[in-house]
Parts: structure tokens; sequence; C-alpha cells
């Protein structure tokens, strides 16, 4: 641990304006983030006796190693910030609210000509209308059942659609009166969009209308002795009101509001979120999340807006915003909210009426979430913490393996060898440093030499980040430590130097692994989890003993001695140790083995998963990917203009010239890289045997219909290969 006064700033260093401040630890994460009206008073505060400060906020000071702070001009400056920087760095000591799901709404795509009501997640786009959130997609698809009744628009997907307008025949909703049926034109497209907005209108709030209409037309159908339409009215109007009664109106005026609740003890705080469109509950979601730092109710009120508010605009911003406690100050956040809007944001505290009654209401909801997340993880975190502390004392370790890494070779019979590597965390996957390998320094088939490679690539990289950071015990340089492999592709997309893909484009430092993480490259020193900065206090691998001895040379070859090595053989779930003749038997009710299998079946999914896409990836390549300048959009749009790789390859160059955005020069490189790919064989029906033409009815491998090799075998062979 840190002395705080070690690397407190000297007086008069510290402005006295707003800003944002960073804590780092020693390997230069962030682990805090904050804001403030005066940087000098808050920090101040932080550097006070250890014995006067929080628990938390104590333990908080002391892991880090460093302040670091930018002003601004404004409060709301600040708090955007502070939301930015939140959200790039992750810091441990945060509050982060765990609300791991993306909650649906019921959306109605108003921009397309014949609008679809379906169930959508994730970001809001633009021309289709949205209502909720809902808890759960079901609920969602309960009200529109019910409202199909009357409002019978169209819910198929885009292929289903096509497909019933190609054979003329509609879906079963279009045979059982659930579906207007505008794919075979049993209504025209202006009225069918005209009934997506009367199904919109009612979906809003204003239901009196259609029910008084179709009260009438029940009334008069029933003088008319129409008595057959008259009762399908009748249960039309029962399908409304029951529709309605889901969502039973709390609060008069068709009021918008978000109704926030916080329920809280010493460590931890639940946060629940009703959400009013139209006087009517149209959805609820809630949170939990440790407190990490000392923090009154108005901060947890403003760190929930902020998750709330962060990526959202416009209406989905209500016009009222209910909460327990008021931020402090409250005037940036009110500001904040409303340039979020565009319009203004009341951010109140309900005193009296209805809202006060619905606000105790949500307040109970919070109370139960927070008892019911601790009695769940009670047994959770005691299950945790008993299988590491069992796995340390098997192991004879000198403290629990906080940090836990496991590493896998997959292949298919010695092609497309790979390696993965999944870090558990507090006995927990964390997904985001999850790390894929390609084998590069040999062909074929070991996995002894691959996890030996795998386990130096990895380490190699570590000793790197620390000669980087200026953590190298000795001051040595690294030989071998800045020589490593080429980088491997990120999923992101984009060019590594060297000619490999790192995400979204950006240049990146060559990688040993292929992180999952999406975004712009991570650079050194910016307080973001780099990629292999950190050590763990277990290596777990995939096998038995000769992958355990070559993980612990590897190691030694480092010169890396403070990190345990294991093996967990699949056959009889024994535990192997290096340099040891006989394996750990762990007992089979252990929750230290259970742990380990499941760190080990994670990074062997993780490993065949991997393996898989490559192998797909190499089966689909064609003549054409291997164009340089060629890139997809351009490939598909030669492959529809020639109808085949067979043609495009007879074509001259003047021909293939013809198709938009193809110039002179690339027709070129395209016409010399056919010439010299080999041709794929004829075509043949494994049925008859008969060689097909290629004109007639199976066309060469294209880039819309992808060829894949049928491998020797049946499929349960064919997986059993794979390792």
């Amino acid at each position: 641990m840190a002395d705080p006064s070690s690397y407190r700033p000297r007086p008069g260093e510290i402005p006295d304006t707003p800003g944002v401040y960073r804590f780092r630890d020693e390997h230069r994460r962030v682990i805090y983030v904050g804001k403030a009206k005066s940087l000098r008073q808050r920090l101040a505060n932080y550097f006070q006796d250890l014995a006067h400060l929080h628990p938390r906020t104590r333990t908080m000071v002391t892991t880090a190693a460093s302040v670091e702070w930018t002003v601004v001009s404004t409060e709301v400056e600040a708090l955007q910030l502070e939301y930015s920087w939140i959200k790039e760095y992750d810091p441990r000591f945060n509050v982060k609210y765990r609300d791991d799901k993306s909650y649906p709404y019921l959306a109605v795509t108003m921009n397309e000509e014949f609008p679809r009501v379906q169930v959508m997640r994730g970001h809001k786009k633009k021309g289709v209308r949205y209502f909720g959130p809902y808890g759960h997609a079901w609920a969602i698809r309960d009200t529109v059942d019910l409202l199909l009744r009357v409002f019978p628009v169209r819910t198929c997907s885009t292929g289903v659609f096509k497909n019933a307008a190609r054979t003329g025949r509609p879906c079963l909703l279009g045979y059982i009166g659930k579906c207007s049926a505008p794919c075979v034109g049993r209504i025209t497209p202006d009225d069918h969009w005209d009934l997506a907005d009367e199904f919109c209108d009612f979906m809003a709030g204003r239901t009196g209308t259609y029910l008084r209409r179709l009260e009438r037309q029940m009334a008069d159908a029933a003088e008319e002795m129409e008595y057959e339409r008259a009762a399908r009215l009748r249960d039309d109007i029962g399908a409304l009101k029951k529709a309605m009664e889901k969502s039973a109106v709390v609060l008069a005026d068709a009021t918008d509001a978000d109704l926030i609740a916080v329920a809280e003890d010493e460590l931890e705080a639940a946060v629940q979120i009703f959400h009013v469109r139209g006087g009517r509950v149209r959805g609820q979601r809630g949170w939990v999340t440790d407190k990490v730092e000392e923090i009154t109710t108005g901060a947890l009120v403003e760190h929930a807006l902020q998750q709330l508010y962060g990526e959202e605009s416009g209406d989905a911003v209500p016009k009222e915003v209910l909460v327990p406690a008021l931020p402090d100050p409250v005037e940036p956040v009110q500001q904040w909210l409303t340039e979020r809007r565009g319009s203004g944001v009341s951010l109140r505290i309900p005193q009296r009426g209805d809202k006060k009654a619905l606000m105790e209401t949500v307040q109970r909801n919070a109370q139960q979430a927070l008892v019911l997340h601790k009695t769940k993880r009670a047994s959770d975190l005691t299950t945790r913490s008993r299988a590491l502390e069992e796995i340390a004392e098997a192991l004879d370790l000198d403290s629990a393996p906080l940090r836990i890494e496991c590493y896998d070779i997959s292949h298919l019979q010695g092609d497309d060898v790979v390696a993965s590597m999944v870090v558990f965390e507090d006995g927990l996957a964390r997904k985001s440093e999850y790390r894929r390998f390609q084998i590069k320094g040999f062909e074929g088939q070991d996995d002894v030499r691959s996890m030996h490679e795998v386990i130096t690539r990895r380490f190699r990289r570590y000793l790197a980040e620390k000669e980087k950071t200026g953590e190298w015990a000795d001051g040595e340089s690294l030989t071998d430590g800045g020589q490593h492999a080429d980088g491997a592709q990120h999923p992101g997309g984009g060019q590594h130097p060297g000619g490999e893909a790192g995400p979204g484009g950006q240049a990146a430092a060559p990688d040993d692994g292929e992180a999952l993480t999406h975004g712009p490259a991570l650079k050194d020193d910016d307080g973001r989890p780099k990629r292999f900065a950190y050590p763990p206090q277990l290596v777990v691998v995939d096998g038995g003993q000769p992958q355990v001895a070559a993980a612990q040379r590897a190691l030694d070859e480092l010169g890396i001695d403070d990190i345990a090595v294991c093996g967990l053989a699949k056959r009889l779930e024994e535990v192997w140790l290096p340099r040891e003749d006989d394996p750990v038997v762990l007992p089979r009710t252990s929750e230290g083995l259970y742990l380990l299998q499941r760190v080990r079946d994670e990074a062997h999914r993780f490993a065949i998963a991997y393996q898989r896409t490559k192998r797909a990836k190499r089966f689909r390549a064609g003549p054409l990917d291997d164009v340089p300048g060629l890139g997809e959009t351009r490939k598909q749009a030669l492959i529809k203009h020639f109808g085949s790789v067979k043609r495009l390859r007879a074509a001259t160059i003047d021909q293939i010239c013809e198709v938009p955005g193809i110039g002179r020069k690339t027709a070129e490189t395209v016409a010399v890289a056919l010439a010299g790919a080999t041709p794929a064989g004829p075509a043949v029906n494994t049925a008859t045997g008969e060689i097909m033409d290629d004109d007639v009815g199976a066309p060469e491998t294209t880039a819309d219909a992808p060829g894949e090799p049928v491998s020797a075998g049946t499929p349960d062979e064919r997986r059993g290969q794979e390792r």
C-alpha cells in the first residue's frame, strides 16, 4: 500500500477551479474519477489523517500511487467529462451500477413503407417510434398480441414478408386476422401506415377515442342485427381494455416522468426506476451497486442519472424526473439534463399527492430489490470465497488467487492452431480481458510446444509493459522483450503496423493476443486496462503434466518466479503441479475443483469458438480475396455483374471496367489475379454423381454463395477431432 503523502501535490499546485480528477495505482490504471466545484478543496479532503477517512476512501487513497486533474470552465462540463471518463476507464472505486442487460422497447418502424411492430434493444434509430422500456420482452409480446386484434399491423421479419409476397400467400397471422397482410395486397401501403399510426397513438395513451369508436360501431352492428360483427367488436373492446389494465393510469394529465428511488445500507445500494409515459407506467428497471466510496444519497442519484441519460437525447429524457434526494449542487445536473433533452427538465423531490404515493411504491420496490440481491449474493460470495481458499490451500499458495488466467490450445488435426486466454477475477469471468492467439512459431500439431509459445508471448509482453512503466527491477532493457510475433487481428478491423488489423482502423502497438475490446487502440499510460500489464496469481493450463511443465519452463526462461502454475487434466480432473510426479486430487464436491473446472471449460469454449471462426473464414476464401485494394463492396458488384467467378475470369479488361466503381487499373489487377488463380473444380451432384455445368445449376463459389469442403467422417467424428 502507498502512503498518500508520497504523492500528495505540493501546496499551491492544485487550482481553485472546477475540474475532474483521477487517482491512478502503481500500474497507472485509473482507479477513481471524481469531479469538484473546487479541485483544491475536494482533493485536500483525501490527504488528511487516514484515521479520519471512511474505510473505503482510506482503501482507495492507499491503493493509489498518483493523482492528476483536468480544469474545465463550468460544473456542467465537469459532469460531462466525469461521465465520459467513468465509461472509458471503468475505475474500480467508482459507483458502477451492474445493469448488464439492454432493456427491450416496443418499436414501430415508421420509417419503412410497411411499418413493423417488434421488440428492439440497443441504440435507437431515426424514424422508429419507441415505447418502454419494459422489464421483459414477453411483456411486450403479450401486449402486442392483444392489440393485434384491433390494430393488425405487420410483425413479420423482412425475409418472411418478401417470401409471402413472392408466393402470394400470407403467413398464419394473416389467415387468423391478426395481420392485415400488406404482403399480398390486402391493404394499401397508405392504409397500413395509418393503421400503424393509430397503434402508436393508442400506445402513447390516447385510448379513449378508439374505445368510444368501437363501442359506437358495436351498438350500430347490434341495431342492424349483425350479431357476429357486434361480437367481434365486443371482443376487440375487451382486448383493448385488457391491454390498458397492464398499464393502469397512475398520474393524471398524461404526465411524462421518470421516478427514481434508492435503497441503501453501509455496503450496497439498489436503484429502481419507473418510466411513466402518458400517465401510465410503461417500464421498470433496476440496478445494484457496491458502495466502494463514501457517498450520499444525492450523489447516488447523480450517478444514476448519468447512467440513465448519458447516452440519451430528445424525448428519451422526460420533462420531469422525480428523485428521493437532490444532487449537491443540483443546478449543473438539471442544466445537463436540459441540454440532453433540448428543452426544460424539472428535477425535484415529490412532496404530496399521486406523485409522492407513486414514489413510495418505487421506494418499496427498491427496498425489496436490495433484500433479494443481498440474499442471493451472500450465498454467492461465500461460495466463491471458499473456492478460492480451497485452491490456495491445495496448491500451497501464500494467498487466495484473486486473478486466475487459463490457457487452452485448439486445432483440427493440426490445422488452424490457436490458443485462448480467459481471466477470472474474484471467481467471476472478466470477459473484457480475454485474449486469443494464433500459433506462429511452427506448423503442425504439438500442444506442448504451442503452450510454451503462448505463455512465453503473454508474459514477455507483461515484462515489456513493466519495463515501459519503469517497474523493471534491475533497470535493464529486455533483450527479447520487445521482440514478439506480429500483431494478431482485433475484431474491430483496421490495420496494425506490419499489416495486421487493429480496432477501428487506428494504428495500434503490435500485440501477441487478439483482444475482445472494441474502440480506439489502447495506448500507454492512459489508465485503460492494458493488454498484458497485470500478472495473475495463478496460471491454469488445460492439460496434464507435459503442458504444465511447458508453461513452467516458459516462466523460468523469462525469470518469473512469483506466479503459480497448475494444470487440470480432463480425464480424471486431476490437478498437476510443476516438478511433481503425482497429481493433487481435490474432492469431487470441492468448490475449488468446481471453480477450476469452470475456468478450464470457459477457456476450452473460447478456443474452440475462435478455431471454428478461423476455419470457416479459410473455407470461405475465394480468388477475389487476394486481389489487393478490392473491398467487399466491389467484390459483390463484380459477382453480381458477371454472375460467377468463372464468367469473370473469362471477361476482358474492358468488360470488367463496365462494372460501376471499377477503374482500369483495378480491372487489370483483377484480371491478372484471376489468371494466376487455380480454377475451381466442377460442381458434383452428390446424390447422382452427375457433373453439373456452372451455367446451368451449380455456379462456382461466389461471394454470395461461399462453398465449404465436406470433411470426411460423420459430424460427431469431425467434432471429436477438434481440440
